[in-house]
């Protein structure tokens, strides 16, 4: 019995990993400036969440490249805005601000890209938005993240 002791011990110390899920999720983009989802909805038990951006376009990321970011629906603007004063080296996207969630390269056509990101930032009937901060696509390219 003293044995198997320490054994419970250990296993109940790697128990919380095996109650994470990740939750995939994949998006399209096109050269038309649109995402194949308006809204994506994540379950309330994923601890994280690996979504998957597809180009299904021809042009060039210089030329019509997307990427997908995700905020609070709060702060869509500010940091869209704040991306277009970016690079694509940086995505398009404001180095180490708090208020991107979760975002991606930017791709071309043809490509694909993948985030994978923690929920743990996330409240369950949150308030999210998602987008393309290539310059001038956010009006456009935009969605709704539904947690819960």
């Amino acid at each position: 019995m003293k044995l198997l002791a320490p054994l419970f011990l250990a296993a109940l110390a790697f128990a919380p990993s095996a109650y994470a899920r990740v939750c995939a999720v994949n998006v399209d983009s096109t050269d038309q400036m649109t995402f194949t989802q308006k809204d994506i909805k994540v379950a309330g038990d994923c601890t994280q969440v690996k979504l998957t951006l597809r180009h299904t376009g021809k042009l060039a990321a210089t030329a019509m490249g997307h990427n997908w970011v995700l905020t609070k629906t709060a702060d869509y603007q500010p940091v869209a805005m704040a991306g277009m004063r970016m690079k694509l080296a940086d995505a398009y996207v404001p180095k180490g601000d708090a208020r991107v969630l979760a975002h991606t390269a930017v791709i071309g056509g043809g490509q694909s890209t993948s985030v994978t990101f923690s929920t743990a930032k996330l409240v369950k009937g949150g308030d999210y938005t998602f987008f393309c901060s290539f310059p001038g696509h956010f009006a456009m390219m935009k969605g709704r993240l539904i947690f819960g």
